[in-house]
């Protein structure tokens, strides 16, 4: 195992915090009595699915050599390049090269295998507008449990999923217009991720191992994106996933340098350049996020009650205190007997009501019908499943034909809640990055219930770096878009000197819900290019265009 290995060079190494937080899914419990039932059933349930998993195939594999001196293998009918790391003897990539999507652009796409029984899968794609010197962007979708494809064909990907997902249509907002994109779906059992039976990752803190690993494999492969500014850029759960992650890599090139230091060999590894954390809507210190929701639902700009003082919203402002309480032992204890009641009390209690308003949660301007729209209120959901087991494409992309995809898997949502993973905090992982010069990024849709933007904005404030009180004192300015001069949200900003886009950053997006570049997707687009720019919000647009290397879209 890599870490294992370095460990080894160096005799000790800084290991990070478990994360933290967890979608409703369909842990939502009526009365707090029935936790500990609540319990038995998921737990049942999880060990079901994990009995019915699909095995992986162990047909005969052929390998060779082709005329570039590239390792190909052919397995269950798929060609692929075989990428490996000696310094990784547990993990392999199989790469193939789809043109799907948006055939003008390089891409690739396959599997990092881990010892032999996880399966993580990938799409590269290029930017559109010089890959040669753009930055690298990983992108993740939250859940836990949902396929980054979700994030790919609905909100920020080159192709759009239509026509009830018959087809995909061009999306000219699309974030590869100036960087160079990985999407990737983790853990396993995610998306076209699987494992073999009894084989599954439940906490953040493997999730993590497991990206740093691809990382390494991917940029060792393809020298060409190592030495551009890498930033990781998840939504919803990923605000846990992200900085579990960024934590992984920024310890792992610490003990790279100190290796490098006393001269010690660490042959195959790479330091990875992370230049930045991206949290969109995210779930990352649920005792101040959880506090904040009766204050978004009762007098936030979309309040979904008419009295802020009537008694829902009593009721909900009474549960807080309970629900901070069992968050603080969760903090305080870190064990699963502490942490598991935690989510299932917060959010059965605090979000149950809310949820059974008829309203849709990822964005209150709208109605929600299940029957319609699907459970999770966008029936594009069930689109991408339908374009994503076409035959064909799978085929393409690397996928074996008995692959299903799923946009998001349940089983999974739960074996993180039971493991009590969604009730850590990890924003504590992120002030020894900011404190090293790692830029953060925090933005929110004010029209987003799951994840509201008010409880996003008190976490970054109460944020341990250096840059607190000057954050604290920022008053928010407006944005405006680049390539319209739209007001798009608000800006707070600390560092920089108002010359940069700030090291610590909270936006709030206008008329966006949880999924802010499928709301306002030119905003979405502009906000994510100046910032791997460095380019302030602040500015107006003619100002913003004289120093965005490519302007808008491409």
């Amino acid at each position: 195992m890599r870490s294992l290995y370095l460990s080894l060079l160096l005799a000790a190494a800084v290991h990070g915090i478990p994360a933290e937080q967890v979608v409703i899914g369909d842990v939502l419990v009526d009365d707090f009595s029935q936790v500990t039932n609540k319990i038995h059933d998921v737990v049942a349930g999880v060990k079901h699915v994990a009995h019915n998993a699909v095995k992986h195939s162990k047909e005969t594999v052929t390998q060779w050599l082709d005329a570039f001196g590239r390792t190909m293998i052919l397995q269950n009918g798929i060609t692929y390049e075989l990428v490996q790391n000696p310094a990784f003897d547990e993990h392999q990539l199989r790469v193939t090269e789809p043109d799907l999507c948006d055939p003008k652009v390089k891409q690739y796409s396959g599997y990092l295998d881990i010892a032999e029984d996880k399966h993580l899968f990938f799409w590269f794609f290029e930017a559109r507008n010089d890959p040669d010197n753009a930055p690298l962007l990983l992108w993740l979708n939250g859940g836990p449990g949902c396929s980054s494809s979700t994030g790919l064909l609905f909100e920020l990907g080159p192709c759009a999923v239509a026509e009830d997902g018959a087809n995909v249509t061009y999306n000219e907002h699309s974030w590869n217009a100036n960087a160079n994109v990985i999407f990737l779906d983790q853990p396993v059992d995610v998306g076209f991720s699987y494992a073999d039976e009894g084989t599954s990752v439940n906490t953040s803190p493997v999730a993590g191992k497991d990206v740093h690993a691809f990382l390494e494999l991917f940029l060792g492969r393809f020298s060409k994106y190592a030495d551009a500014p890498f930033h990781i850029a998840a939504e919803s759960y990923g605000g846990t996933y992200a900085p579990n992650i960024a934590s992984v890599i920024h310890t792992e090139n610490k003990a790279l340098a100190a290796a490098r230091s006393l001269d010690v060999a660490a042959p195959g590894l790479l330091h990875i350049n992370l230049a930045s954390v991206i949290l969109g809507n995210g779930l990352t210190d649920p005792y101040i996020q959880h506090a904040s929701v009766p204050d978004w639902a009762c007098e936030g700009p979309y309040p979904v009650y008419d009295d802020p003082n009537g008694p829902e919203c009593q009721a909900l402002r009474s549960k807080v205190p309970t629900c901070q309480r069992l968050v603080k032992s969760c903090y305080d204890f870190n064990s699963r007997l502490t942490c598991v009641p935690a989510i299932l009390y917060c959010n059965s209690q605090i979000m149950g009501p809310l949820v059974q308003l008829g309203l849709n949660p990822y964005d209150v301007r709208k109605k929600c019908d299940r029957e319609k729209d699907g459970d999770l209120c966008y029936k594009q959901m069930s689109w991408i499943e339908t374009w994503m087991n076409q035959p064909a494409v799978k085929r393409t992309l690397g996928v074996d034909s008995s692959r299903n995809f799923e946009s998001c898997n349940m089983q999974v949502n739960q074996a993180f809640a039971m493991q009590g993973d969604g009730a850590h905090n990890s924003a504590l992982l992120l002030p020894p990055l900011v404190e090293d010069g790692i830029r953060l990024l925090v933005y929110a849709g004010n029209a987003d219930m799951m994840c509201n933007f008010i409880g996003n904005e008190r976490w970054v404030e109460q944020l341990d770096t250096r840059f607190q009180k000057e954050f604290v004192a920022k008053k928010a300015a407006p944005w405006v878009t680049t390539e319209t001069g739209v007001l798009a949200g608000t800006v707070r900003s600390a560092g920089g000197n108002d010359e940069t886009a700030g090291n610590i950053t909270f936006v709030t997006v206008h008329e966006a819900g949880h999924m802010v570049p499928y709301d306002q997707p030119e905003a979405g687009l502009d906000l994510v290019t100046r910032w791997l720019f460095d380019i302030p919000l602040t500015l107006n647009a003619s100002e913003a265009a004289t120093r965005v290397p490519f302007v808008g879209r491409a």
